[in-house]
């Protein structure tokens, strides 16, 4: 089938009206994300069943449109491993499709493999082979050359007639609420914003640090996280993680100091170095003057809880009950880091779920029935967010 470019709002208006008509439209999106902190949108793909179009939004000032049709619950919205196209859409319009079909999502709870890829599921389901040659290109240069077109195409013309066979299927196992609620919870994520003052709890190797020096950890990694937001850079290219760690480990009192960290780059010791060294300075006085009861925490880990692998390994085991009980695979119920989210949920005070605002997926969504009576009687009562 051929694909048309759109590159109006009079032609997008007419698309999206067409669309709005459908029970079901197959979308993706190309974006860049090489030295940014956001992805940045550079095509859509759309296809009804009768409309096969790419959408260029940097052709387009008004995509209302668009966002009409993806706000539309009475129209399912099948996409493949969206979360990345979730947080495009997001960062573009400030809002995401709603309902989601996840093809990914829907073919693991029929037990057609964990983190299927879409070529794999194409193959699979329409015995179609699928170039994935152009995955590693710039969509945001124009003009985009056809090969870079005619790929984008075909990652929403299968994608309807998978999600006509894999739909059957999860409506046969009584599942379909599971699809939507868990793409549903994924957009929740996807809109949470980590606070600064709790960006240190995302570093690696944190726990080994002391007070003080988690104090100052605290301090940087939030200047970190605000300087990238600022600026729209991806982290590691304001400072990178191990440098930002090793700083706070070692805590320099000059640039001179920071500059011996090793592979740390000059450049960024030129542009930053004045500020860490003085962010450092700053904390350690704040770690001085604040008394023992009020200073920031150790970092906790579970392995250092005594009862941990064997609470863990209750828990896997309530999981694959679950599992086969609603005869799906463990890995869909709930894998290891989500059982250990939920123990640092219970047993800890500061942990990044709930400084996020978020429950643990076992305790959201359509997890939440399955796991809460055997949670209670685990674990006992819930904390509180």
């Amino acid at each position: 089938m051929q694909y048309e470019l759109v590159t109006t709002f009079e032609k997008l208006d007419s698309v999206c009206n067409l669309a709005q008509q459908q029970k079901a439209v197959a979308l993706d999106t190309e974006f860049v994300r090489t030295r940014t902190l956001s992805p940045h949108l550079g095509l859509i793909q759309l296809y009804d069943g009768h409309q096969l179009v790419l959408i260029d939004p940097l052709a387009i000032d008004d995509l209302s449109p668009f966002i009409a049709l993806m706000e539309n619950t009475r129209v399912v919205k099948v996409l493949h491993s969206c979360s990345e196209d979730l947080e495009t859409f997001l960062t573009a319009f400030n809002t995401v499709p709603t309902p989601v079909f996840d093809s990914q999502f829907a073919a693991s709870i029929l037990g057609l493999g964990a983190s299927l890829g879409y070529a794999k599921l194409v193959e699979v389901l329409c015995d179609v082979s699928l170039d994935k040659g152009e995955s590693r290109t710039d969509w945001i240069a124009r003009p985009l050359r056809e090969a870079q077109l005619s790929y984008a195409a075909n990652d929403v013309l299968y994608l309807l007639p998978c999600y006509e066979h894999l739909v059957e299927k999860i409506n046969e196992a009584g599942k379909l609420e599971w699809v939507y609620q868990e793409i549903a919870q994924l957009a929740d994520k996807k809109r949470s914003q980590m606070p600064e003052e709790f960006a240190y709890m995302q570093i690696k190797n944190n726990w080994r640090l002391s007070k003080e020096q988690l104090t100052v950890l605290q301090a940087l990694a939030a200047w970190r996280l605000a300087t990238a937001r600022k600026k729209d850079m991806a982290l590691n290219f304001v400072f990178k993680e191990i440098h930002l760690y090793e700083a706070a480990r070692l805590m320099p009192s000059s640039k001179s100091g920071l500059s011996q960290l090793h592979g740390v780059n000059p450049q960024s010791i030129r542009r930053y170095g004045e500020t860490i060294i003085t962010l450092i300075s700053e904390a350690r006085d704040k770690y001085a003057a604040t008394s023992e009861s009020q200073r920031l925490p150790k970092v906790s880990r579970l392995i250092d809880v005594a009862s941990y692998k064997q609470t863990l390994a209750s828990l896997k085991a309530v999981s694959d009950k679950i599992a086969n009980e609603n005869n799906v695979s463990p890995e869909v119920i709930a894998s290891k880091k989500q059982l250990n989210q939920v123990l640092k949920w219970y047993w800890f005070d500061n942990d990044e779920t709930r400084v996020l605002g978020l429950k643990p997926d076992v305790l959201s969504g359509w997890r939440a029935p399955l796991f809460e009576p055997h949670l209670e009687k685990l674990l006992g009562n819930k904390p509180s967010l």
